[in-house]
């Protein structure tokens, strides 16, 4: 088993209400979130997907050599998102064994936290590998092969974590600190320029 077996799904469809502007095009350091999650992500594996909805004109400029499909159905939720990168995995990559689905609203996202949850899962031996922040587990997280009807099956605004609850004895998690902070508000976005 390699990195290679391992598909990873950026979601990036919200419309970003609160902060009122596209979360997926603020810069940070030079590039827009969503650029480095997506080089942060084909650093890892080559099977890259964004998945992309209310801006997305703008929002397809950002990401480079990934795979970018638009979800129609985006105002639906998160699982909406979900299920149609996994369907497209599936189509374009059926080989796949497992999925790393991560968002586009961590800045501190990096190519060695995926590269890690891939390693312990296959260590391991768990199902699912998830990232564990501020006394929670989170995204990025790692899901087999075995789970990906469970996830088709989520709806409405419900997202993976549902299943790391569901499935506890069989989630393992990666230590990812900086997983915590993440952009929803103007305050948080003028945090994180104010402390880079």
């Amino acid at each position: 088993m390699t990195k290679e077996n391992t598909g990873i799904i950026i979601l990036a469809a919200g419309n970003s209400s609160r902060l009122g502007q596209p979360k997926q095009l603020l810069d940070y350091q030079g590039k827009t979130l969503l650029r480095h999650t997506v080089e942060q992500a084909l650093a890892v594996s080559s099977r890259v997907i964004v998945i992309t909805g209310s801006e997305n004109s703008g929002i397809e400029k950002e990401t480079g050599s990934a795979l970018t499909v638009q979800n129609e159905n985006w105002q639906e939720g998160m699982a909406s998102s979900i299920h149609k990168g996994l369907n497209e995995m599936m189509v374009t990559y059926p080989e796949t064994e497992n999925i790393l689905i991560t968002v586009c609203d961590q800045p501190h996202i990096d190519a060695s936290v995926l590269s890690e949850l891939i390693k312990k899962s296959y260590s391991s031996g768990k199902g699912i590998m998830a990232s564990h922040y501020s006394g929670t587990l989170g995204t990025p997280v790692l899901f087999s092969r075995s789970y990906f009807n469970d996830l088709l099956q989520l709806s409405g605004q419900e997202g993976a974590k549902k299943l790391l609850v569901k499935y506890r004895d069989d989630v393992g998690q990666v230590i990812f600190e900086k997983g915590s902070v993440d952009i929803d508000t103007p305050e948080d976005y003028q945090k994180l320029i104010n402390n880079q």
